[in-house]
């Protein structure tokens, strides 16, 4: 095969792709959020036999799309490595369905699968995000709020799963006192509760991380639109206007001034 047949079986496959693309793109988005929805459910109250069989389906065709782009991606390296969250993410539930942690009831694989817990709820928390990502414009206010508000009800679920069956009797007691703790670290207010697991630790710190990060954008839209306001209060522009002048005015006096005691010592 000559570099023209070649290249023009590379542009075919592209073109295929990106059909292929098209094809799934809207259906990923809508199973990306129930995927979402369903993980929330299981944080808090535990999945029923129908909950979890949607689960498992909806996984089972993530795993599917996954293969089935990686094997169609010219670049498979590449591919695996922007998408390497993802995948740690769709093998965790396979724990789930094996019931590994039934087999080993030791207290270091307990520990271990609420690890894995953590990876597969940031795993989640990405294809969300690119659920997201999908329908909104990456720079509009809309998307970041979006994504905030889920990252808040994820970060939430996900710090209830940790904190809510400590030892000594401590701990996030419920899903609304986990909401609103994560709430107040989103607005880098912070609460009363220190996380006590290793997991909630590292969630908790996860969560201020983004926190910090997109405080700075909200803060800055939010001064941009009365900024944007006041540009366009006549009112406003008419008082900005007169004060220019008057300043102009007084600059030209001054310099007459000095004009004049120059000629005056001359």
């Amino acid at each position: 095969m000559n570099s023209t047949e070649k290249s023009e079986l590379e542009r075919e496959l592209a073109d295929f792709v990106q059909q292929l693309d098209d094809w799934l793109e809207m259906p990923m988005v809508i199973l990306g959020f129930v995927w979402l929805a369903l993980l929330v459910i299981e944080l808090i109250w535990g999945m029923i036999p129908l909950l979890d069989g949607i689960s498992t389906a909806i996984w089972i065709l993530f795993i599917f799309d996954f293969l089935l782009r990686f094997s169609l991606s010219p670049r498979k390296l590449k591919y695996l490595k922007n998408n390497w969250l993802i995948g740690i993410s769709l093998l965790l539930p396979a724990l789930r369905i094996f019931r590994f942690v039934r087999v080993l009831r030791l207290a270091r694989v307990a520990r271990a699968t609420r690890s894995l817990r953590l990876l597969r709820i940031v795993g989640s928390l990405n294809r969300g995000m690119r659920a997201l990502r999908t329908t909104m414009n990456r720079r509009n206010f809309g998307y970041v709020l979006g994504l905030t508000l889920i990252v808040t009800f994820v970060g939430a679920a996900g710090m209830y799963a940790f904190e809510s069956n400590l030892a000594n009797g401590e701990g996030i007691k419920s899903y609304s006192n986990a909401l609103w703790w994560t709430a107040m670290l989103m607005i880098t207010y912070g609460g009363d509760y220190s996380p006590k697991t290793p997991e909630g630790r590292v969630l908790c710190f996860i969560l201020a991380l983004y926190a910090f990060t997109v405080f700075g954008y909200f803060t800055a839209a939010i001064a941009t639109f009365f900024i944007g306001r006041d540009a366009e209060d006549e009112e406003t522009s008419v008082a900005s206007s007169k004060s220019i002048v008057a300043l102009h005015e007084e600059i030209k006096a001054l310099r007459a001034e000095i004009q004049a005691m120059k000629d005056g010592n001359g």
